[in-house]
């Protein structure tokens, strides 16, 4: 198999370069095509030579995976299914909202996490994305160029492939790579506390935690990670960092009927929450097959927002799109495995 060049450092590039006889500069060149002009071939690269360019085929493989089918709604949400090897497939989803572009990145097939209400949990673990596989998630879509976002929000639990994530955000915000700010990715996790310290420690980029029940023992019973992770040691975690900047951290909570959304649940979150500079957004359940969940109603959760708002912590409750394609929070599942 040959080596894989998508993900790779300056420094590596050079050495790929050598390697394949080309002088040391052409490592930057290569990083320029790969990154700042996103090429999804050697034969783009028009400042290397021919022959360069035939060595380089013969050493590596460039690495972007082309999706195999995209599905748009119609709200303009569009989700691109991607093959990774093994008979799997993950999917990407791009939602325009004016000037925007965010793009819903995958970053494992399946997810080890099981939780209860979300399609990729109960599809179970088929393997970790490696750094490549998640880039080409940015480089191979129609709306590439005009990316502005990004939410690592997608199949699987970011932290729990979080070298491969750490290294992604890392070519996405390098200066030699994508030059994204920091600003413009969040990444959402259900709360790995060991490896959420490290991305806290190491990263500026956003987080957002889903959270979805303030009550332990309620939370554990559609979120199997509780046990290990109590919700109340993610958010004592999160005080000891600094959100009143550019950095911010969200709560994620879906909202379902009769099991998450009265006054009771809306009072502990405050509780829960409180003196932490922070966001909380209500996702409205989309409904999936097999899962005894409705969402709650419109005027629940408007309820809810209010009250949550009027003691001092923002609470908004966020627009769905892409459901008519199962493109909506929760349920992506990769339609390949689906099929077969």
């Amino acid at each position: 198999m040959r080596e894989i060049l998508l993900g790779k450092t300056p420094s590596e590039l050079k050495e790929a370069a050598l390697k394949a006889g080309l002088p040391s500069y052409a490592g930057k060149q290569l990083a320029q095509w790969i990154y700042a002009r996103r090429v999804r071939s050697f034969d783009e690269m028009t400042n290397i030579s021919k022959a360069g360019r035939e060595k380089l085929k013969e050493l590596y493989d460039l690495g972007v995976v082309l999706p195999s089918a995209c599905q748009e709604s119609s709200d303009g949400t569009r989700k691109y299914l991607f093959p990774v090897g093994e008979g799997n497939a993950v999917e990407a989803v791009m939602i325009p909202d004016d000037d925007r572009k965010t793009l819903c990145v995958s970053s494992q097939a399946g997810c080890r996490m099981g939780c209860r209400f979300c399609m990729t949990g109960r599809q179970g673990f088929h393997g970790n994305l490696s750094v490549s596989l998640i880039l080409s998630q940015f480089i191979a879509i129609d709306e590439s160029a005009g990316l502005t976002n990004a939410v690592f929000m997608g199949m699987g639990e970011p932290l729990d492939n979080f070298d491969n994530v750490m290294k992604a955000i890392e070519v996405l915000t390098a200066d030699w790579g994508f030059a994204w700010s920091p600003k413009r990715i969040t990444l959402s996790t259900i709360g790995v506390i060991p490896a959420l310290k490290k991305y806290l420690d190491g990263c500026r980029c956003h987080v957002a935690v889903s959270l979805h029940n303030p009550f332990g023992e309620e939370r554990a019973l559609m979120m199997p990670v509780q046990k290990a992770w109590d919700i109340r040691e993610v958010v004592e975690l999160l005080r000891q960092y600094d959100f009143t900047g550019q950095r911010r951290v969200s709560f994620e909570y879906t909202m379902f009927k009769g099991l998450n959304d009265d006054k009771r649940h809306a009072d502990a979150l405050v509780r829960l929450l409180r003196g932490l500079e922070c966001r909380v957004n209500l996702i409205r359940f989309h409904k999936i097959p097999d899962a005894p969940y409705d969402s709650s109603p419109a005027v629940i959760m408007e309820n809810f927002r209010d009250r949550i708002s009027n003691q001092g912590i923002t609470c908004t409750i966020r627009a769905s799109r892409g459901e008519d394609i199962l493109a909506a929070c929760g349920m992506l599942a990769g339609e390949h495995r689906k099929r077969q």
